[in-house]
């Protein structure tokens, strides 16, 4: 049996010829997602600046940054595996549960005036734990929701609605941090709860019927299962690789951005300018990433996108004024939201559906989870150098990236893309 054969034998099969815009679960599952996504972007954002701007120190806000960071290292592996053997609706249910208190619980204590540097770490990293199940709870529902015909729509339009939630969520958190240190995780908190109820509301099944008996399996067997699976994509496996070299150096630079306001005595609400601004370079990126990626190689992105962002990083080291800042910002989150798109839909379309969970956090683990090392070290180098060397270095180490993606030969080895995927189930 094909992939594609494989994953059009579901439930998501039914109506092939419907548009997305009609299917009624895949709307509820992608509302719901997007508060979910704003709730999380409005609190990521709240955790950093508060820890800054009442302590004053970049290892602190480093510390609580890297505590959201460190579940891409050490939880991503197990959750697959447990993704795969659990009821994907059920599990995504208890995450949004769990987030609800754990969030609401800074909100109660900031509103109180009790909360301390540990016990945002600890929220902080609870909640994004948790975020790691139900993401990727939700990225092998996709594919047993939709029809594989729109797969590479669907894909775009969660990127658009991830994107969308930064446009907002960012800025939004930093203004809803300046109306009140609670409010943001006040609004998390809602925004969790909405994302539960829709998922109640929703019918079809978010897997395909489960015939092995992997739920009597030793865990690790099922993780390495997927770890192996992941070793023999010669391209997948050098591609991840590339994207952890690239997503360690952005974290340094959300970082960066941060001080670099700070350091140029501009008000918190500057920041907000500048994430609003970049926001919709990642909109945009989205909106027509799956296009681009139907008609261009997965190297050529690679390669032509480390270049772009080179030039852009580099060009930050040369200005503060917000608006320049917030459209380079853009730049870089227009080619980031292409990657997205271009990565969602090669690797669902690929991997079978028994081992999306365990295939998407093997590439997760290696693609984000060195992301609380970009952080730890971010804080380090700006608590040395400062933010404008910072940003420098960071343009300078891109520029390495694209050169090394340019030789490696495993980046010669994707699977082309036969198009079966975009207008017809082939």
């Amino acid at each position: 049996m094909t992939l594609l054969e494989d994953a059009g034998s579901g439930p998501a099969a039914r109506n092939p010829t419907a548009p997305l815009r009609r299917n009624r679960d895949f709307l509820l599952l992608w509302s719901g997602a997007s508060m979910s996504f704003l709730a999380n972007r409005v609190t990521a954002v709240a955790y950093p600046l508060i820890v800054l701007w009442h302590t004053g120190s970049p290892l602190a806000m480093s510390v609580v940054s890297t505590a959201a960071l460190l579940p891409l290292l050490l939880v991503q592996l197990p959750a697959g595996a447990l993704v795969d053997r659990w009821d994907r609706r059920r599990l995504m249910l208890v995450c949004e549960t769990g987030r609800v208190l754990a969030v609401g619980s800074v909100a109660l204590a900031l509103a109180a005036g009790r909360t301390t540097v540990a016990h945002l770490a600890a929220v902080a990293f609870v909640e994004a734990s948790l975020a790691v199940f139900y993401r990727l709870a939700e990225r092998g529902a996709v594919r047993n929701i939709v029809h594989p015909a729109h797969l590479s729509t669907a894909f775009a339009q969660n990127e658009a609605r991830g994107r969308a939630a930064g446009l907002l969520g960012q800025p939004g958190g930093v203004l809803l941090q300046s109306a009140g240190r609670w409010v943001p995780f006040g609004f998390g908190a809602l925004g969790y709860l909405v994302s539960a109820v829709s998922l109640l509301l929703i019918r079809r099944d978010f897997q395909q019927e489960r015939t092995d008996a992997g739920s009597r399996r030793r865990m690790a067997g099922e993780v390495a299962e997927g770890m192996r699976w992941l070793w023999r994509q010669r391209f997948l496996r050098a591609a991840f690789g590339y994207v952890a070299g690239t997503n360690v150096l952005f974290q340094m630079l959300a970082l960066a951005l941060i001080l670099r306001i700070k350091e140029a005595g501009m008000p918190s609400a500057t920041l907000a300018i500048v994430l609003g601004i970049g926001g919709v370079g990642g909109l945009c990126g989205a909106l027509v990433g799956g296009r681009i990626q139907r008609r261009t190689r997965q190297r050529t992105l690679l390669i032509g996108g480390a270049v772009v962002w080179a030039v852009l990083i580099g060009a930050m080291g040369f200005t503060r004024e917000p608006v320049l800042l917030g459209a380079l910002y853009a730049g870089t989150g227009f080619v980031g939201a292409v990657f997205n798109v271009a990565a969602a839909v090669y690797q669902v379309r690929t991997t079978p559906d028994a081992l999306q969970g365990r295939v998407a956090a093997t590439a997760g683990l290696i693609g984000s989870g060195t992301n609380a090392l970009g952080s730890f070290g971010g804080g380090l180098l700006l608590a040395t150098w400062g933010a404008l060397p910072t940003v420098r270095a960071i343009a300078a180490a891109m520029a390495v990236l694209a050169l090394l993606a340019a030789v490696v030969p495993d980046l010669k080895g994707e699977i082309p893309d036969d198009g079966t995927d975009t207008d017809t189930a082939g």
